[in-house]
């Protein structure tokens, strides 16, 4: 049964994030704001020179913590998730990335190591962009080079996030509603009605390894907030019908 589960969920992955990107990035139904890909016009079509296109399946690594970051990544389809830590040592989660996010800015920014490692959850769509190409790009656009502030503020937020989800939250309860908002905040969709969606990127081990707990505590916990009918999970799809009762509990 759980071998079974696990194959439904991916096949839903797949077909959630299987949309083709357009041909140009100004087309983009993706395009979210406060990330490159919002850029003005002009400004994007540079950018767009002097990227490519690249695939890569659903579990493929893009890059290494450690490694030499040589090329910053846009993500125009699917998601990664970015960890840190040795595979051959215990690992942890650092966050979803989806659309519209920049990976190895920071790194790319000082000529320095990849901080994270990035695997696909899916199968994703990307735009690399060597550095200096890069670099010779943020010198020709101060529009661009405000939206690289932005973008590293956005890095420092998700970072804070994460230390105070896993070193200020008391219970397990709070721990998994900040990181179901944090999800909901960084790669869902806001609907009219208040509501949140976004897709169900990782089981409940990963949620329990980003929440200091274990599995079986995380399915319980879910079970708990599903009861009181604050989200329901369908299709791999996460709605949080009340997102002000899960930002009460702290």
């Amino acid at each position: 049964m759980a071998e079974a589960l696990r194959t439904l969920n991916a096949r839903a992955r797949q077909k959630q994030t299987a949309r083709q990107v357009p041909m140009g990035c100004a087309s983009c139904t993706n395009r979210r704001p406060g990330w490159f890909c919002s850029l003005g016009s002009t400004v994007l079509a540079d950018l767009e020179l002097a990227t490519s296109t690249i695939a890569l399946p659903a579990q493929a690594p893009l890059f290494t913590q450690g490694e030499d970051a040589r090329c910053l990544y846009l993500i125009c389809n699917g998601y990664l998730k970015l960890t840190t830590g040795r595979a051959s040592d215990r690992q942890m989660i650092v966050r979803v990335a989806g659309p519209g996010s920049v990976l190895g800015l920071y790194a790319v920014l000082t000529h320095g190591l990849y901080e994270v490692s990035a695997e696909s959850l899916t199968p994703a769509q990307l735009r690399p962009v060597e550095r200096d190409r890069f670099l010779s790009f943020l010198r020709s656009h101060k529009e661009a080079q405000m939206r690289a502030v932005q973008c590293i503020c956005q890095e420092y937020r998700f970072a804070l996030q994460d230390a105070c989800r896993v070193a200020l939250s008391e219970t397990v309860a709070i721990r998994l509603g900040r990181l179901l908002l944090e999800l909901a905040h960084q790669i869902g969709e806001r609907l009219d009605s208040g509501k949140f969606r976004f897709p169900l990127l990782l089981t409940h081990e990963e949620m329990a390894s980003m929440t200091c707990t274990t599995r079986e505590t995380v399915t319980r916990t879910l079970g708990q907030f599903r009861k009181s009918g604050w989200l329901t999970i369908e299709d791999s799809l996460v709605t949080l019908h009340h997102p002000d009762q899960l930002q009460a509990l702290f």
